[in-house]
């Protein structure tokens, strides 16, 4: 499957440099390029892209508020942030408006290629950098008991989670794909997705990017 790709950064240089790179590249088509959260929105009315490159900083529509417009208008279309930041402001912000990546400007075209191909399965993929500052600041001192709430018993999984559901929200943590997931705990990937769509619904994400969020915040993520 050929991913049709929308690039969003306001520097021209590194707009047109990702244009031409991905145009190099096997199975992705580039459709577009805009220099603003704006004329992003205008283009993918009118081409409807599977995925959107998106930088964060950019003048009359940053990033964060183009990721959010998008997700709500067009949810087939996935969001992947390129940007020089990874500053736990715009990680959140980026990741609580609906991106599914979020990679720095030193990822190289197999790292992008991958993003590209990961998002448009419904994973998510994020930086190491980005997946280390999200373990630093959600997970609290060690004596609380690995980012548990301590007034919890062990057994008392939140939100009405059952344990395999705690431990398909753990792997998604950890970055597995829905195949690794079947394969680690030996259950069909029909049986993951149904998993997946029940915890999605317990603790109320719309997608494996905010489920990251949820299990570091809530302790499940391995530490």
């Amino acid at each position: 499957m050929t991913a049709r790709v929308l690039v969003v950064d306001d520097q021209t240089v590194v707009r047109e440099g990702l244009t031409l790179l991905l145009g190099l590249l096997p199975g992705i088509e580039v459709v577009g390029s805009a220099g603003d959260g704006e004329a992003a929105l205008r283009l993918i009315e009118a081409e409807r892209p599977d995925v959107v490159l998106m930088d964060l900083r950019m003048p009359r529509m940053d990033g964060v508020e183009a990721t959010r417009r998008i997700r709500a208008a067009y949810p087939e279309t996935q969001v992947v942030v390129l940007t020089t930041y990874s500053d736990d402001e715009s990680v959140f912000a980026a990741l609580q408006a609906g991106a599914r990546g979020f990679l720095t400007k030193s990822a190289g075209a197999e790292e992008i290629s991958r993003a590209i191909a990961t998002v448009m399965r419904g994973d998510a993929q994020l930086d190491p950098t980005v997946q280390r500052r999200l373990l630093e600041t959600m997970t609290p001192p060690a004596s609380s008991g690995r980012g548990r709430d301590p007034g919890r018993p062990e057994g008392d999984l939140p939100d009405g989670l059952t344990r395999r559901e705690t431990e398909v929200l753990r792997l998604i943590a950890r970055g597995d794909s829905n195949a690794e997931i079947s394969a680690g705990l030996f259950i069909s990937e029909a049986t993951v997705k149904t998993h997946i769509n029940n915890l999605f619904a317990k603790i109320g994400v719309r997608d494996r990017a905010q489920a990251v969020t949820y299990a570091y915040r809530r302790g499940i993520a391995d530490a």
